[in-house]
């Protein structure tokens, strides 16, 4: 029976695919069943930084009393017992790690640098085995330059690593002037996983009513292509871990990531749409395909097809259609 344990940012996972984070992993109940159906680690659902500051500025009387000089302690919130999001957030951390062995990650979604960065503290002392930084940052500002876009980013993860020890991540977004160089310079950061790619919100819209209305949340089966193509292009290239995620609905996209050279994929619309049952159904499908290619281990095949094992490269790198379309 071939072994789908792998590691990702120095974790031990049973498997290769991580629950994203999603209203189905805000709840001990259905991470103890993600669990039992095969998940290697769950991201728990995001914070979001307008939430730590806004819960943090409401209780600003309680942060000044000489007691409580560090907010960001898990005395602070045991002793005032303030029932509120992060409160909640901080228990589920600590009562996961209870009960579940899979690793849990905490995630924050983040576009500054700018007072909350001490809050992740709190999540480690929760017992959060890793922190995912979800940042997502539009671009949409005529005056704004690349480079104070992207300086952002390094802003936030110096902000974090200064606050806590366990390993952090960042999820982000494919746009970028020069995606390749940016990749490197936010691996050689010290962070030791990026996820490719986060999902925006997206709108639409209504052209009886004449609103602006939201486009369709989940993601569709061929949308795997973007990660797939910078997966295969970045592995290799970076030290840290990659992580595919938007588009892996089944146990052929999974292969095809792990062949790129992703450590693991991270799932949530085929989850909504097929139940947790599903993470199984994919690891079946896995472990026959590695069966009947020999492989015995994920190390065996992961990055195999990268680009830079690619016996054709050029397949990733070529973004015309001139050649394609003249062979027809």
């Amino acid at each position: 029976m071939p072994d789908l344990s792998t590691s990702y940012m120095g974790l031990k996972l049973k498997s290769p695919i991580i629950a994203a984070a999603s209203g189905l992993t805000n709840s001990l109940e259905d991470i103890i069943e993600l669990e039992k159906n095969g998940a290697g680690a769950v991201v728990l659902k995001s914070l979001f930084e307008e939430e730590i500051v806004t819960d943090m500025d409401r209780d600003m009387n309680k942060m000044h009393s000489e007691s409580y000089l560090y907010p960001e302690t898990m005395e602070f919130y045991e002793d005032y017992d303030v029932e509120d999001t992060l409160t909640n957030y901080l228990k589920l951390i600590t009562e996961c790690k209870q009960q579940v062995k899979i690793p849990i990650i905490a995630s924050i979604h983040c576009v500054t640098s700018h007072n909350w960065p001490y809050f992740a503290k709190s999540l480690e002392d929760a017992g959060a085995d890793a922190l995912e930084l979800n940042i997502a940052i539009l671009p949409d500002d005529p005056q704004q330059t690349s480079e104070e876009v992207e300086k952002i980013y390094f802003e936030i993860i110096k902000a974090v690593q200064h606050e806590v020890t366990i390993p952090i991540s960042i999820k982000i977004s494919s746009y970028f002037t020069n995606l390749t160089a940016t990749l490197t310079r936010l691996a050689d950061t010290g962070v030791k996983g990026i996820v490719l790619f986060n999902r925006f919100y997206s709108p639409d819209i209504d052209i009886e009513n004449f609103d602006v209305v939201s486009a369709p949340k989940l993601s569709l089966p061929n949308e795997y292509f973007l990660p797939l193509r910078w997966i295969a292009i970045m592995s290799h290239r970076i030290e840290c871990d990659l992580a595919a995620t938007t588009g892996v609905h089944d146990g052929a996209t999974l292969i095809k990531m792990l062949l790129a050279g992703a450590s693991s994929v991270q799932i949530a619309s085929t989850l909504y749409k097929n139940g947790f049952a599903h993470i199984n159904g994919m690891l079946d499908e896995l472990k026959s395909w590695m069966t009947s290619k020999d492989f015995s281990s994920i190390d065996q095949m992961k990055g195999m097809l990268s680009q830079s094992k690619s016996i054709q490269p050029a397949g990733y790198l070529r973004i015309q259609f001139m050649k394609h379309f003249a062979e027809k």
